[in-house]
């Protein structure tokens, strides 16, 4: 179950990471999708640093137990905020990415916690 662990976090962590590195180019194309939300540019920051200390925490988490299953239960938390704030600004075309994150960190979290 250890592998398992192993692959569903490193997936997580290079998705996460993918993520937050589209927010710190504040491209506009992304800026434009974030305002639709209701989410101003000056936060994207600020929201890639949570999710790059989230994909670190994973990958410490590996050889660090508790580390990993906070980071996984964190993600878990800030996926689920996007997905009410999808929910909330009525934008369902693109909810789909923010609810396959949110299932791969319970993933992580239940086999994290697994194979403590």
């Amino acid at each position: 179950m250890f592998v398992a662990t192993v692959i569903v976090s490193c997936v997580l962590a290079a998705v996460i990471a993918l993520s937050a590195g589209f927010k710190l180019t504040h491209n506009q194309e992304i800026v434009q999708q974030y305002a639709r939300l209701g989410v101003p540019e000056d936060r994207l920051d600020q929201l890639a640093v949570l999710l790059l200390a989230g994909a670190g925490g994973l990958l410490v988490g590996l050889a660090w137990w508790p580390m990993g299953a906070a980071a996984a239960a964190g993600l878990a938390v800030y996926f689920l905020g996007a997905v009410a704030v999808h929910v909330r600004a009525g934008v369902l075309r693109t909810i789909g990415t923010p609810l396959l994150i949110e299932a791969l960190a319970v993933a992580a979290l239940v086999l994290r916690l697994g194979t403590r």
